[in-house]
This record gives structure tokens, C-alpha cells and sequence, in this order.
């Protein structure tokens, strides 16, 4: 069997089989990450009954060596439990039309589970679950690197019930490096994983950040071979300077740490293995920074590919900065995007920004990927102000397609400024699709004065941290048609923005031909979207309870409504 048909026979099953038979079943899908299975269901006959309440899955195995258990809902009919345990979903059923198991452990990868969703009917004090519309699917959790490709997502959600219940102290270095640990969810582990594959082999790396003393530096300086690394250090911006001079403190030569001072910022965060006679093998980068928060409390993520071909256009762009290029030669430098390159089951193509002053290849290839989308659009990013691209995103879902956005902040109020520059009217626009619509949310927590009752008082801030610039949401990612067989992923260090197009050194991806990651993507947004979405909500809520009747559900039966669309989309139901 060839490597691209055992690819595929893998993704038909990570994406589970769903089984059930007979008219008026439960429809349901699974997107799968390392850490998670989200699962994506729709019950068109929930329209039409009164007394729907929900749903109740079941999983086998199950938790903590039970042969099958329930996932479990942190409310119920009456609010949470006040010792802040959860309660099953056969008792408090689940008013979405998805959910997640986050009860996936490091031993759980590569593992299949059964998941049985089962629609709930009755009174919050007689429950009837409708066994014979079930339905249920196997669902295989990814392993972190497959078919040449490791993925890690972080957890980075300071503000959640789990890290509040986890770390209810983090004074101490000890309590602080477990609870960076938990953030990271691996992905602290990302950098000396790699470097550890290299066996001495030489890096090379371009690194807009490095400031991690706790994983990335002491990796950094025990390595065993050379370490050749360009970095960003313009006038306003030399956070990498103390930890360059540590590394040449240990031993490293001087002359492989080259300065950037040239571009706006050198904004790129990855490292090249380079094997015998100068070969490129491997190539790690993604959207975090080498830094503490980068790795744990600011959502990222990091990809590693064992491709030699991608690893030479990483290298290429990382030997060109070494020289300290002026802005005119870095744009004159890029050739747009490059010939597609296949990695295990991906198709990817790579694009080095800045771009020239005139032109916007990179970024229009994201416009028209997305004008031409059948069903979904996913919008997660820092700070996005290139309004092409915001306009082209609000028109899809204006079109009718499934459309939901994630940015670090939504402003609390109308911006002021020149409204004809860019990033006034990206917040304009952003602020105004927020207040009609949930498509679009941004970073929010429970405050100890507003926590809703039965809820833990929830972390805004880590020890010592600026709430001026705090920054959860940090990825740059546009994802389409994540649960069709065509999906399109772009990701990389650029932030959707004048800046990182023109004036900034990055590098993007283009994913295409592999649902898998893509249905990562999916996962994983929704993780944070609902996260998020939830938080801002909660300013106006006293007490989180369960709704006694079909009354949560009007909201995804509503033509036109983004959770509709989200319904359809997700679980394949959308025409």
C-alpha cells in the first residue's frame, strides 16, 4: 500500500463511522486533534418537539478505566454543583449541536473510542433518552506526529474553570512551571523534541522572540551540534538580546547569531535541521513565539515537517536574512508562492513575506480561497486589519455560509481615529459584526466581582503580567471548508495586516488535500471560540443553568442564524 493511500484509509477512520439506521436518526461527525475529539451532530426532528433538552453522549471506553461513561456538562437544570464537579450528560443534557471530549490523555493517541449521542426528551425531572434515534461513531485520536507531520496545539486558557480548579496557587517557580506545563499541552516540548530528532545535527532558525528559560534556551545551549540562528532586534524591539548573549555565554560562536534590523520586525519563529553536505531535512514553525507565554498562555501553534524540500525554502529565507537585507531587497526577493510540495498526506505550498508596496499575491490567494468556499470559514488571528479580507470573510457569511472569527480583542467601544486607515476600520468593522452576531468574539474572562454563582473566580492575568498588552489569542490562521474532503488551511506567523505584508519578515503555509488537519483546525478553534464566547456572555448572566424546554434550541433551527449555519456545516448536513 502506498504512503498516500494509507494516509487516506487513516483519515477515513480518524474521521470515524458513524452507525444507526432508520429516518430521523442523529447525524454526526468527528474533528480530531492530539488532545481532543470534537464531535458535530445535528437532529433536524429536535425542531419539532417542545420538549427537547438536549443530548446525552456516552463514551467506551470510558473514564478512568470505566468500561463506558457519560461526557460530562458543568451545569445542570439548577445551576452547577456547588463543589464545582460536573455532572453526567445522561442527567444534564448537552444544549449544543457540539461537544468535546477534553478528557484525552498523552496515553489516549492513537486509540479509538465509541461515542453514542443520544437526544433528550421530557421534563428536567424525567428525562427520556431516545436510544433508537442514536447514533453512534468510532473515532481514532490522532497521534502528535503523523505521516511526517507532528502538530502541537496549546491549551492556553489562564481563564477557565479547569486551570482555576488546577492551579488554584501559581506564587512559586514550582507552581509556575506546572501550570505553564498544563498550558502548553506539549507544545513546551515542541523545540527540545526537535532538537533532540536532530542528534547534533547543524540548526538553523530565524526567531522574532527567545526568551524561555524553563524549555527553549537550555535546550538551546545543552544541544550537541551548531546553532546558527538570525533574530529580530530593531531599535524598539530587543527582547532575543539576553538570551543570545547566554548562548554565546555557554560556548556558541558569535558569528552564527546574526542581528535583523532591517525589516519592520523579523516576525518568523522556526528552525531548520540541516544534515550532511549542507541537506536540509526537517523544518518546525508555526504561530508561537520562543517565550514562556508564547508556548502556554497565548492560544499557538507550532508544526514540525520532516520534508527536505520545505526545509530548503525555510533555509533559503533564513540564509538571506543572515545578511541583514534592506526592506527593497526582501520584497524583490519574494517570488510568490512556491511550487506545491506533498508531506505524508498534505499538499503545501510556502510564501516568505514582504511582499512590495503594490502587490498582495499572498494574501489575495486567502481572499479568493475564501470567495470560492462552499460551506465554512474560520477566522482566528491576533490583531487582522487588512479589511479585503475582513469584508471578504463577513460576505461569505452574509452568502449563507458558516462563518465564525476569534481575534485577541473586540474593542469595548467605538475606535477613534482616521477610519480610512486600515486598522481603525478593521476595528470598526470588527466591533460592529460583534454586537449583531456571536460570528465574532474576542479574548474575555469572569472577573471575581461578576463570577456567575457556583463558578470559580477565574485568573485574567499571570503573576506579573500587563493587562495593556496582555495577548491570549495569538494564532493566524483562515481555515475553509474544514469538514469537506477539499478543505484549504492557511497558517504561519502573519497577522492578516499592512504590516506583516509589506514591512515584516514571515512565512505562511498553504495546506490543501488533507482533511486531517484540517479537522484539527476545526477542533481547536471551537475549543477557544466557545471558550471565549461563553466569558463575554457571561457579563449578563447570574447563574448558568440548563433551559427546561426546546427554548435553547430555537437559535440553530433559525434560517440564517450562524449557529444554524454552524449546525448544518459541521455535522454535513448543509446543502
Amino acid at each position: 500500500m502506498s504512503t498516500k493511500q494509507a494516509a487516506a484509509n487513516a483519515i477515513k477512520k480518524a474521521k470515524g463511522k458513524a452507525t444507526g439506521s432508520g429516518n430521523g436518526n442523529v447525524v454526526v461527525k468527528a474533528y480530531t486533534s492530539p488532545t481532543l475529539v470534537l464531535l458535530a451532530y445535528d437532529w433536524p426532528a429536535g425542531d419539532e418537539h417542545e420538549d427537547f433538552l438536549g443530548f446525552a453522549i456516552e463514551r467506551t471506553p470510558g473514564f478512568d478505566g470505566a468500561a463506558k461513561s457519560w461526557l460530562p456538562n458543568r451545569i445542570g437544570f439548577k445551576g452547577p454543583k456547588p463543589d464545582h464537579s460536573d455532572f453526567p450528560s445522561s442527567e444534564a443534557p448537552i444544549q449544543k449541536f457540539y461537544w468535546w471530549d477534553a478528557r484525552i490523555d498523552t496515553k489516549d493517541r492513537g486509540h479509538s473510542f465509541k461515542y453514542r449521542i443520544v437526544p433528550v426528551r421530557g421534563k428536567p425531572d424525567a428525562l427520556n433518552l431516545l436510544d433508537a434515534q442514536a447514533t453512534a461513531i468510532d473515532v481514532q485520536v490522532p497521534l502528535t506526529e503523523e505521516y511526517g507531520i507532528t502538530t502541537h496545539f496549546n491549551r492556553a486558557v489562564v481563564s477557565s474553570q479547569a486551570f482555576s480548579k488546577q492551579f488554584p496557587e501559581i506564587t512559586t517557580a514550582a507552581q509556575q512551571k506546572a501550570a505553564r506545563a498544563w498550558l502548553g499541552n506539549g507544545m513546551e516540548q515542541a523545540v527540545p523534541q526537535f532538537l533532540d530528532r536532530a542528534a547534533g545535527k547543524d540548526i538553523e532558525g530565524a526567531i522574532y522572540h527567545l526568551t524561555d528559560e524553563t524549555w527553549i534556551i537550555p535546550a538551546l545551549k545543552n544541544y550537541g551540534g551548531l546553532i546558527s540562528l538570525a533574530y529580530n532586534h530593531t531599535s524598539k524591539d530587543q527582547a532575543s538580546d539576553d538570551a543570545i548573549q547566554e548562548l554565546e555565554d555557554s560556548g556558541r560562536p558569535a558569528d552564527l547569531f546574526a542581528a535583523r534590523t532591517h525589516a519592520s520586525i523579523m516576525h518568523n519563529k522556526f528552525l531548520v535541521r540541516v544534515g550532511a553536505a549542507d541537506h536540509p531535512e526537517a523544518v518546525l514553525a508555526g504561530s508561537a513565539n520562543f517565550t514562556s507565554e508564547g508556548l502556554s498562555a497565548q492560544a499557538n501553534v507550532l508544526h514540525a515537517f520532516e520534508s527536505p524540500e520545505l526545509a530548503k525554502l525555510y533555509l533559503a529565507r533564513k540564509r538571506l536574512l543572515d545578511g541583514d537585507p534592506g526592506l527593497s531587497e526582501t520584497q524583490k526577493a519574494q517570488k510568490g508562492w512556491s511550487d506545491e510540495v506533498v508531506v505524508g498526506d498534505a499538499t503545501i505550498r510556502s510564501f516568505f513575506p514582504p511582499e512590495g508596496n503594490k502587490t498582495r499575491v499572498s494574501i489575495d490567494t486567502i481572499i479568493d480561497a475564501i470567495k470560492a468556499a462552499k460551506h465554512s470559514i474560520l477566522l482566528c488571528a491576533f490583531d487582522p486589519t487588512d479589511m479585503n479580507l475582513l469584508n471578504a470573510v463577513f460576505d461569505a457569511s452574509d452568502e449563507g455560509k458558516m462563518m465564525l472569527a476569534l481575534v485577541n480583542r473586540v474593542p469595548a467601544k467605538e475606535p477613534t481615529g482616521d477610519p480610512s486607515h486600515g486598522d481603525v476600520a478593521a476595528k470598526i468593522a470588527i466591533l460592529d459584526r460583534a454586537q449583531k452576531s456571536d460570528e465574532i468574539v474576542g479574548f474575555g474572562a469572569f472577573s471575581a466581582k461578576d463570577t456567575p454563582t457556583d463558578f470559580m473566580p477565574e485568573r485574567v492575568l499571570w503573576p506579573g503580567e500587563d493587562p495593556k498588552i496582555m495577548v491570549r489569542v495569538h494564532h493566524k490562521f483562515v481555515v475553509i471548508d474544514a469538514e469537506g474532503d477539499n478543505p484549504v488551511v492557511f497558517t504561519g506567523s502573519a497577522n492578516f495586516s499592512g504590516n506583516s505584508l509589506h514591512h515584516n519578515d514571515e512565512n505562511m503555509l498553504e495546506i490543501t488535500k488533507c482533511p486531517r488537519i484540517a479537522g484539527m483546525y476545526m477542533a481547536e478553534f471551537l475549543r477557544l471560540y466557545e471558550h471565549y464566547r461563553a466569558r463575554v456572555k457571561s457579563e449578563d448572566i447570574k447563574t448558568f443553568k440548563l433551559t427546561p424546554d426546546y427554548g435553547w434550541s430555537r437559535k440553530y433551527f433559525k434560517l440564517g442564524a450562524p449557529e444554524t449555519k454552524a449546525r448544518m456545516a459541521m455535522a454535513g448536513t448543509a446543502e
